[in-house]
């Protein structure tokens, strides 16, 4: 691959994009490159430079980029109209599906962001118990809501129970709602339970959070004692919701939560997410069912619109075939071999950390990483440098991830790869 250059068209946009928008970006993936086209597993950024595309928009392509069955019914709806901010065919036919296919999901209702999605979840968790507090894990990301920017990011070590902002313009008071514990650690999570049990509204965890699997025994023993003390449990999927498995993390863990959350995927690439649960817990939706001191309002402009659900509806139905997560499996377990390969031959030290579906390499001398405290225990400056070199060699991703797509293909392994060896040499 060659060293890719940026055209006097993409320096402009970028030298206009610096002018016009803070931090000269959209406030996603922090990088110069503009891209202009995407097929397949590949982006064609506006100089025309071509990369094996692992960002995928930050994971909601997992068919790849303009799959032709997902394009083909987005345009057939598109000339039948874009949103109606009433029910549509689409959107209850993928309501269906998500009920079919998802283990807790006894009703769904729709929204168009994964923060929107999460912060239902623990509103409904909040009306249900009709108690205030939220447990969840630090370092899990839970959307950009005031509750879930506290101890993402734990910008000071030692912070558990008690939150710490990720923000500023959150309020004092919001800190007091929201206890935190240690991804991995059940006896920690129990313990906290257990003495909170009276004021918790509900526990929220990704099941892997970010690219750390859970730990034999942890997510069981938290759906254990959340049931024991009847405090709903809610899985955040909006990042592993259809990409571990058909019906998401709780099905690829064997572990039933009480509320999920869905984005990315479920979307087929265009803006929509799900909240999905138990009947009774979904209920607070339904002003008849609850009455006006439990119900819980959910409006959206274009929340369950025909053009996303279609979307979805046509990815789910590609992923449904046999062989589909098979593949992508494989996939990733090529290019995953492979960078870890390339990196140690070359005398660096790196531990893998992920699934073959989304992973990456770290950076360290620890030999496992199984809490948020272990990422930043990493050469931040190595992998930046590693990163850059590999977009550099026409390799596309973030700083902190790879997500894999069915689309990807032995060429893009092999050019993969090849990139890998190239950059780790230059470290």
């Amino acid at each position: 691959m060659n060293v890719m250059v940026a055209s006097s068209e993409e320096q402009t946009l970028v030298e206009t994009a610096r002018r016009v928008m803070p931090a000269g970006g959209f406030g996603n993936i922090a990088t110069d490159t503009v891209l202009r086209e995407g097929r397949g597993g590949r982006v064609w950024d506006v100089s025309g430079n071509e990369y094996v595309d692992f960002l995928l928009g930050s994971g909601p392509m997992f068919l790849g980029h303009a799959h032709p069955e997902v394009n083909a019914a987005v345009v057939e709806q598109v000339s039948r109209g874009s949103t109606f901010f009433a029910n549509n065919e689409h959107g209850i036919a993928l309501a269906a599906e998500i009920v079919e296919a998802v283990p807790c999901a006894e009703q769904v209702r729709f929204a168009c962001t994964g923060t929107e999605a999460d912060a239902y979840a623990m509103r409904l968790a909040r009306a249900y118990r009709k108690r205030s507090k939220i447990l969840k894990f630090e370092g899990g990301y839970h959307g950009m809501s005031d509750y879930s920017l506290l101890s993402m990011w734990a910008p000071r070590p030692g912070n558990s129970p008690d939150a710490a902002f990720d923000s500023a313009g959150i309020p004092e008071s919001v800190k007091g709602e929201m206890l935190i514990s240690t991804y991995n650690d059940l006896a920690a999570a129990q313990e906290l339970i257990h003495a909170h049990k009276d004021e918790l509204a509900g526990v929220i965890v990704e099941p892997m959070q970010r690219l750390i699997p859970p730990v034999p025994g942890f997510l069981e023993g938290l759906r254990a004692i959340t049931a024991e003390y009847g405090i709903p449990l809610i899985f955040d999927e909006v990042v592993t919701g259809f990409r571990l498995a058909y019906g998401g993390g709780q099905a690829y863990f064997g572990v039933t939560p009480d509320i999920c959350t869905m984005g990315k995927i479920v979307g087929g690439g265009y803006p929509l997410s799900a909240v999905a649960g138990k009947v009774e817990i979904m209920a607070h939706f339904d002003q008849a069912k609850v009455g006006a001191g439990g119900f819980t309002p959910q409006i959206g402009t274009l929340s369950g619109n025909p053009i996303a659900a279609i979307a979805g509806l046509a990815t789910l139905k590609v992923l449904k075939r046999p062989g589909a997560y098979e593949k992508v499996f494989a996939t990733g377990r090529a290019i995953w071999d492979g960078m870890e390969t390339a990196l140690k031959d070359a005398g660096q030290l790196v531990l893998m950390l992920g699934l073959p579906v989304m992973f990456d390499a770290f950076f360290t001398t620890r030999s496992s990483i199984t809490e948020h405290r272990g990422t930043l225990d990493v050469d931040k400056a190595r992998s930046r440098r590693f990163n850059q070199l590999v977009r550099q060699r026409g390799v596309f991703k973030s700083d902190n991830k790879m997500y894999l797509s069915v689309a990807h293909d032995e060429r893009d392994v092999s050019d993969t790869v090849k990139a890998f060896q190239d950059a780790a040499k230059l470290l």
